[in-house]
């Protein structure tokens, strides 16, 4: 199969979908793989190493996208790619259509064939999610941390003070794969951190886990205001599946908080937790709102885009590998957790999440 690896346009996003490794994995079972020049260097990765095993690099992203019949990818298209889309295009790549309607109406009247990492999924785990997933809630509270300093508009509290003055008060929404990484490095930095979740079981795994260093509370709207109205930093890590994020915290209940406070959205992707949330960038991630700092950036991984990269492509590369070697159609029929993964296929939606979100009709996997 021909893949190509397009240079990723987001703004500031740094990683590429595929390291060296996987370039190599893929030529030795006798595919071929397109880089475009460049797409490497802001993880660390120069063309070199793509050719020495065995890569073309390709000129343009123009190339690069007309030349291949599956296209890899780390963020969903940006409007100056919509054009590159087509009815014989594979595209694999986190897409986040939930939040995204420009963007699915040009794949549908596109008629590509799209398969979304976020939606992947075996069982209640969410494969390729995970990697990025952990990555978002590892930086949450660094970001936070560095947000609370007064400048850059924060309340000018340290997150694990010092003798005498005191730590920080963290709440994290949701205790999945990104809020329990944002619970380690905020423990860590010395916070006070308090989870709430509707999971019972997942709060006494927590509480077992950090035995009893952490506060776990059972999430419900009052309990949610308690934990907010309180903190310094509030860290949004909730997640359906392939659906928007549901609101937690409201306009009213942010007029509440102290001033200074922070609120970092790792469900921005989605839509976002918080009903003021709107999409920020890494050159402008921060906005007010009645006096507190909301910090919104969709793709925070891309901060850290060599360690990013690395473990993305980890996750990627089975599910790459059998859509190389069978094609996404045999590929996905012949695994439950890659056919989940399709997100849009001949001008249909096969995601329920997104086709609630979007009201278009749900088209069903069993006739494909």
């Amino acid at each position: 199969m021909r893949i190509g690896i397009p240079t990723e346009v987001k703004d500031s996003e740094a990683r590429v979908a595929i390291t060296p490794a996987g370039v190599k994995a893929l030529t030795e079972h006798g595919h071929q793989v397109s880089v475009q020049a460049g797409a490497g260097l802001l993880s660390g990765i120069s063309d070199a190493e793509y050719v020495e095993v065995g890569a073309k690099i390709t000129e343009t992203a123009e190339q690069t996208w007309a030349e291949n019949e599956l296209v890899v990818k780390v963020k969903e298209p940006v409007k100056s790619e919509y054009g590159f889309l087509r009815k014989d295009l594979t595209l694999f790549t986190f897409l986040h259509l939930a939040a995204e309607t420009e963007l699915t109406k040009a794949l549908l009247s596109s008629e590509t064939t799209s398969i979304a990492y976020e939606t992947v999924q075996q069982g209640r785990h969410l494969p390729l999610l995970a990697p990025m997933s952990e990555v978002a809630g590892r930086l949450a509270p660094q970001m936070g941390a560095s947000t609370l300093q007064k400048n850059n508009g924060g309340l000018g509290v340290l997150l694990g003070g010092v003798p005498g003055a005191r730590s920080a008060k963290v709440v994290v929404l949701g205790g999945g794969v990104s809020g329990t990484s944002a619970i380690e490095i905020a423990l860590g930095m010395g916070a006070q951190v308090t989870v709430l979740d509707t999971s019972l079981p997942r709060l006494r795994e927590l509480d077992f886990h950090y035995g009893g260093r952490l506060n776990t509370i059972f999430s419900n709207s009052l309990e949610i205001e308690k934990a907010v109205i309180d903190a310094d930093l509030v860290i949004g890590a909730v997640l359906i599946p392939g659906a928007k994020a549901p609101k937690l915290i409201s306009n009213e209940l942010v007029s509440k908080m102290r001033e200074g406070s922070v609120l970092v959205d790792i469900a921005i992707d989605q839509g976002g937790c918080f009903e003021d949330s709107r999409p920020t960038t890494h050159h402008e991630p921060t906005f007010k709102v009645h006096g507190s700092v909301f910090y919104c950036v969709t793709n925070m991984p891309g901060a850290v885009p060599h360690t990013s990269t690395f473990a993305l492509t980890n996750a990627t590369m089975p599910y790459l590998m059998k859509i190389a070697n069978m094609g996404w159609d045999k590929a996905s029929k012949s695994d439950d957790s890659l056919l989940a993964g399709l997100n849009t296929h001949a001008g249909k939606v096969y995601n329920a999440g997104v086709a609630e979100a979007h009201g278009l009709a749900l088209a069903d996997s069993r006739n494909l």
